[in-house]
């Protein structure tokens, strides 16, 4: 499986509006000023965020983003979800959870094994870990 730049600068950008969100709400220029990331391509990526309830959006002077609930209760899965979509390393009916088919021999596919594993071990990895647990590793460095 190979992350897009959404899930990659996504990832990063939602671990740092974590790291400095404490304070106050955080604007995206500073984000993009830290991360090296567009402006333009960070507003892209916070939208997403918020459609998904992940991250809030604060108006006003003191106005920015924060997360939409703590970052102990977020995993890197649910974040890269938001960015990415389903994160299968490959298009098949037998690792799919709506079942969609499409291919026409999945019925006799052996193959469909593997992809369940690294499909199933890709997302217990990204689910296993949490962005409060990110955010711990960011202070010590």
């Amino acid at each position: 499986m190979k992350l897009s730049t959404k899930g990659r600068y996504g990832l990063r950008a939602f671990i740092d509006l974590a790291v400095y969100e404490e304070e106050e709400p955080v604007s995206l220029a500073s984000i993009a000023a830290r991360q090296e990331i567009s402006l333009s391509y960070l507003e892209q990526l916070m939208a997403k965020l918020k459609r998904a309830g992940l991250v809030e959006s604060i108006r006003g002077v003191n106005g920015g983003y924060r997360l939409a609930k703590p970052a102990e209760e977020i995993s890197v899965g649910d974040v890269l979800r938001a960015l990415e979509g389903d994160l299968a390393p490959v298009e098949c009916a037998g690792i799919r959870p709506d079942g969609e088919n499409h291919c026409t021999g999945s019925g006799s596919c052996v193959s469909r094994i593997v992809w369940k594993r690294i499909n199933d071990s890709i997302n217990q990895t990204v689910d296993s870990i949490f962005i409060g647990e990110l955010v711990k590793e960011s202070k010590k460095a």
